[in-house]
């Protein structure tokens, strides 16, 4: 990673302010988050795209992290999309991401590629169809090493959504399951929301209960590899044990939604997304998708940088969709003025901002400035609708703001 980079992510994340050991732990989850964190972006994109009501005029601005997001953001037809990331991890997998899509030669292609991820012809794919078509810099990125020596283009041969931070830390979790004589993928055998919730009852909600879990949850360094920082930490837990925390998120993604419409649970409970015609994809990686975003892959633009700067740089009334992922969740009262600020004037009539909290309340008020927070109006309903939505289940509220005329 270049230095610049490494020095912007250390800057979003460490707390300078804060007592020593904080202070490390911030810098401990700032080297972690320098390497790939998520194959597959953890926030769910029709409920996304329901809330923010994206249309043929809308210009998105959005983080970019494992990039199926804004890829699939291309099926509701907005003007143009602009995704910005600081990790260089993230920006190598946008990009071998668009090429996937866009020059491979069938939905066959694409979906071993990136669907599946784990075929033996996946790095002659990359060679000879796809790193013809990259930029330098991500072709120096996959085709380097990782910390034990391979290829990282490899990791596409052994499943990519078994990588990163966030696939180690649910193939650790597969493997404290199995100390318990648990099989997590046992779930997705379930015929009805009503079995899921019995074998959710059954297998999974006792773990929680157990001495080594709350022991080890009760570490913020333990949640490093589901991308929350220690600053997430305290906001997470609130006033509850944090292995309580986890079973009730964990219980939502088991048991609100049915898993074959649930590719978040498919990633969680096998580790991959799964391989009949029957099983829930993203909306890009869907068949009937494919073309639709083929053919709109110009209007998405990937930017290697601070999200704040890019606003910063862009001229008044740019942007009307805004999504934040669960940055905010990092940021200092000074950081979120200065969003909020820059947000604020590059807003065009109607804009809508999307972001996602820990816990479940908006973090916004009596942080941001009421001069800019007054110029806009939390969308209450539609945020607890899309909350409710988001198959995702790991964050505690997702919110809406938008506008005021």
């Amino acid at each position: 990673m270049p230095k610049s980079a490494s020095t912007l992510i250390e800057k979003a994340v460490v707390r300078h302010e804060s007592p020593r050991l904080s202070r490390l732990l911030d810098k401990a989850f700032a080297m972690a988050f320098k390497g790939l964190v998520y194959a597959q972006i953890w926030e769910d994109p029709v409920a996304d795209m329901d809330a923010l009501k994206i249309g043929p005029d809308s210009r998105i601005i959005t983080i970019a992290s494992g990039g199926c997001n804004a890829l699939s953001y291309l099926t509701a037809n907005p003007h143009s999309i602009t995704c910005v990331d600081l990790n260089t991890a993230h920006i190598a997998l946008n990009k071998l991401k668009h090429a996937a899509v866009r020059h491979l030669p069938d939905y066959a292609n694409v979906r071993r590629f990136i669907a599946e991820a784990d075929h033996p012809s996946n790095v002659e794919t990359y060679s000879l169809l796809l790193a013809p078509h990259l930029d330098e810099a991500t072709r120096r990125y996959w085709e380097g090493r990782d910390l034990v020596g391979r290829r990282r283009i490899g990791a596409f041969t052994r499943g990519i959504y078994k990588h990163g931070l966030l696939g180690n830390f649910i193939g650790l979790a597969h493997i404290l399951a199995k100390l318990y004589r648990i099989d997590p993928a046992e779930i997705l055998g379930a015929g009805s929301l009503e079995d899921q919730r019995r074998v959710f009852d059954e297998r999974f909600a006792p773990i929680f209960e157990r001495r080594l879990v709350r022991w080890l949850t009760n570490h913020p360094a333990s949640l490093f590899g589901l991308g929350i920082p220690p600053a997430q930490y305290s906001a997470l837990a609130g006033e509850q044990r944090m292995a309580d925390v986890l079973r009730a998120r964990l219980e939502k993604l088991a048991c609100h939604f049915p898993v074959n419409d649930n590719y978040f649970a498919w990633q969680a409970f096998g580790r991959g997304y799964g391989r009949g015609a029957e099983h829930p994809l993203p909306p890009y990686l869907q068949r009937g998708n494919l073309p639709l975003v083929r053919e709109r892959l110009d209007r998405l633009t990937v930017r290697h940088a601070n999200f704040t700067q890019v606003l910063a740089e862009a001229g008044d009334a740019s942007y009307d969709r805004y999504i934040l992922l669960d940055a905010q969740d990092w940021m200092s009262d000074a950081q979120l003025a200065e969003l909020w600020s820059q947000i604020t004037r590059t807003a065009r009539p109607g804009s809508r901002v999307l972001f996602r909290t820990a816990a479940e309340p908006s973090l916004l008020p009596g942080r941001v400035p009421d001069a800019i927070l007054d110029r806009w109006e939390y969308r209450e309903v539609e945020s607890q609708a899309a909350t409710l939505a988001d198959r995702s289940s790991i964050y505690g509220g997702v919110h809406l703001y938008e506008l005021r005329a």
